[in-house]
């Protein structure tokens, strides 16, 4: 019983702190306009600070991943404008992959044995067909940006796909978006620049008018989705040549 009750403290230890979080407001300071009103501030301490800052953002970026807050792509943006594209697209992969190998094992640990547990005959086939070709479904679900991270996050830990697997598709699978983010943010200076000139004081106000649909264009998603479908591919042609195989033996006898 005890042992049992065990496998859940990882996974309940980080829904409290999520609704902690969501109750003390953190997720409020995760927004364009608190980035735009601190800036200054924030520069400053990086410019005297920069390892630690590094350091720093890692660490809450792993935790906004883990913990599921609405706030990756804003974090992303902050970090190519305070480290610029390249360094801050990189420590993003890393912190990112970090926060969500951490709720991909608590949920593995928690719910995937739970629910391994309880599995029918259909359950146990889908589980296993998942992880046969686990890299290829995990990266089109990382490279196509219309499934929620969170969801990405926990749904291969009901499958008990490989770690090494999780972690790989997903450090590739992101690259991508936390880019196009991260450079979006590097220029995010000069977008600030014009909207001052144009509405005086708005950013010490918060009230600069930043448009960041503009990052992902249609294009762009299109761009993302084809991606996902060639990670498909590989699955796709082991599943025709296993039917191929199948037909053949049935064939000959």
């Amino acid at each position: 019983m005890v042992r049992h009750a065990k496998r859940w403290v990882p996974l309940v230890a980080i829904l409290a702190l999520m609704v902690a979080g969501y109750l003390a407001g953190w997720h409020d300071y995760l927004s364009l306009s608190e980035l735009i009103r601190h800036r200054g501030t924030v520069a400053g301490f990086i410019a005297d600070n920069r390892v630690t800052s590094i350091l720093i953002y890692a660490a809450v970026y792993a935790l906004v991943i883990a913990l599921s807050f609405p706030g990756g792509s804003f974090l992303t943006i902050a970090g190519g404008l305070f480290f610029g594209w390249l360094v801050g697209g990189l420590v993003t992969v890393v912190a990112a992959t970090l926060g969500a190998t951490a709720i991909f094992l608590a949920a593995r640990t928690s719910l995937g044995d739970a629910l391994r547990a309880r599995a029918g005959p259909r359950l146990s086939q889908l589980s296993e067909g998942f992880r046969k070709d686990a890299a290829s479904y995990l990266l089109f679900l990382r490279l196509t940006p219309i499934f929620p991270f969170w969801l990405v996050n926990l749904a291969p830990a009901l499958f008990h796909v490989p770690l090494g697997t999780y972690v790989l598709t997903t450090v590739v699978g992101i690259i991508p978006g936390t880019f196009a983010y991260a450079v979006f943010g590097s220029g995010l200076d000069s977008v600030i620049a014009a909207q001052e000139q144009a509405n005086p004081g708005c950013g010490a106000s918060g009230t600069c008018s930043i448009d960041t649909s503009a990052i992902l264009t249609p294009e762009l998603i299109a761009a993302f989705v084809l991606l996902g479908v060639v990670a498909l591919i590989p699955a796709a042609l082991k599943k025709w040549r296993r039917a191929r195989a199948a037909g053949n033996g049935a064939n000959k006898s």
